[in-house]
């Protein structure tokens, strides 16, 4: 019955044209607890969600130790290596009363888990992807149990994790900030939200970074130590920074690193991932839209409205130009890292016939020597909702065949082009058959 009463009061609004006169953008706003999203609802398929059924079936169990808790354990069930390890000091955690310059905060990942550890702190952090929720956050007790839960936030992550910074779904950032000594950020002097896109000079602001980087220039390892000319740092002094035994004690921690490349492929990660989301909520919601219209105007049910198909394609397009890097800041000077994160994560494939991936770095002019995202590999990629997904593959298809002659695709040279499509046809041949049909 309220469903029936809905649908005729809607059909009296669409005849008094009401619905016509509210602006596209208010159709487009994101309230995604409810249909067709319903947010953390029944999660079943991100990480952390199938570690916790193991434990709760016996079938798995966490090791726990003085030093880090359930750190370590966390680590190696989630599959995440210690050399992703970078270390942030500014107080833009929930547990921020414990982080500072000298006790960061230590984040590890892989491509679709981030672990959040801090001394003493009560808890660990874990942001996982679900392949139709985007990102969910998680708490993990650091007092010894007999069956360990993770805990799934119920808001209070979202609040700065599902905004304009992460394309305004639920999503991971990078904020690079001015912070002062005791590692609280001079806000008033303005954050950066920083991806493959960003200066140099803009990242990193409240980070540790370890490796080298030439005569490049960037805002992590220093403190801003005059409040009222908080963006007068010394980048200087912070440059090319190898060994941080200096900063802080190094020893707490699982390794001795904060590395540049793991920051460089984490900040193009998360925008990455936050855009996949945007195009699965942008598609759904539209199609949900049409759905509840197509009832109550008596259209047949597969009705395609032209709104629809222009914020698909927007989202689609969105996506895309991530995808390829257009807009990627061009390095200046070459990126050395510290740790064996480069080579761990290079190793990691998968590889073409001639043992090419879209993992290899360059790391001369710019993050990857095919600048495809690895990402197009991911569930989160794979179960787009099939209109959008035929979407990014066609214009994909496109910008890699050479029809596309956009200049925002300049940066790819004829020998990219052929590369990333010679490697997508061997390591992923269903998207050429997505690629195929027509969008």
């Amino acid at each position: 019955m309220l469903q029936s009463a809905y649908i005729q009061n809607l059909r009296m609004m669409l005849v008094a044209g009401f619905l016509f006169t509210l602006p596209p953008q208010l159709w487009a706003q994101f309230d995604f607890e409810k249909e067709p999203i319903h947010y953390g609802e029944n999660l079943q398929h991100d990480a952390v969600a199938q570690l916790q059924q193991q434990l709760s079936d016996q079938k798995s169990q966490l090791e726990f130790d003085a030093q880090h808790g359930y750190l370590k354990s966390v680590l190696e069930k989630l599959n995440i290596s210690p050399e992703s390890q970078v270390l942030v000091y500014s107080k833009t955690s929930f547990q921020l009363s414990r982080i500072s310059p000298r006790r960061p905060r230590a984040l590890y990942f892989n491509d679709e888990s981030y672990v959040g550890w801090v001394q003493g702190g009560d808890v660990v952090e874990i942001m996982t992807t679900d392949p139709q929720h985007g990102e969910v956050f998680y708490t993990l007790s650091q007092e010894k149990q007999e069956t360990p839960r993770f805990v799934q936030d119920r808001g209070q992550c979202i609040t700065c994790h599902a905004s304009s910074r992460t394309q305004g779904v639920p999503g991971g950032l990078i904020r690079s900030a001015f912070v002062n000594a005791a590692g609280q950020p001079h806000y008033g002097s303005g954050t950066f939200t920083t991806d493959h896109s960003s200066p140099f000079a803009d990242r990193w602001g409240g980070w540790y970074v370890t490796g080298t980087h030439g005569t490049m220039r960037h805002m992590g390892n220093v403190l801003s130590l005059d409040r009222d000319d908080a963006e007068n740092i010394d980048r200087e002094s912070g440059a090319n920074v190898t060994d941080l035994s200096r900063k802080l004690k190094i020893a707490p921690y699982l390794t001795p690193h904060s590395d540049i490349v793991a920051l460089m492929v984490l900040e193009h990660q998360t925008q990455m991932q936050n855009f996949l989301t945007l195009a699965n909520f942008e598609t759904r919601m539209a199609q949900h839209h049409d759905q509840t219209i197509n009832q109550a105007l008596d259209r047949p049910a597969d009705y395609q409205s032209d709104t629809t198909r222009r914020r698909i394609a927007s989202a689609g397009e969105k996506l895309l130009r991530y995808l390829l890097f257009v807009d990627e800041f061009p390095l200046e000077s070459p990126v050395t890292g510290s740790s064996g994160f480069a080579r761990e994560f290079a190793a990691r494939g998968p590889f073409d016939s001639q043992q090419r991936s879209l993992r290899d770095f360059d790391l001369q002019t710019r993050l990857f020597k095919y600048p495809c995202s690895y990402l197009i590999y991911s569930d989160s990629f794979d179960q787009l909702p099939v209109v959008v997904k035929k979407y990014v593959s066609h214009r994909l298809r496109e910008v890699l065949s050479g029809d596309e002659t956009d200049e925002d695709f300049s940066h790819l040279t004829a020998e990219d082009r052929r590369a990333i499509r010679e490697i997508l046809q061997e390591t992923k041949p269903d998207l050429w058959a997505t690629a195929d049909q027509q969008p």
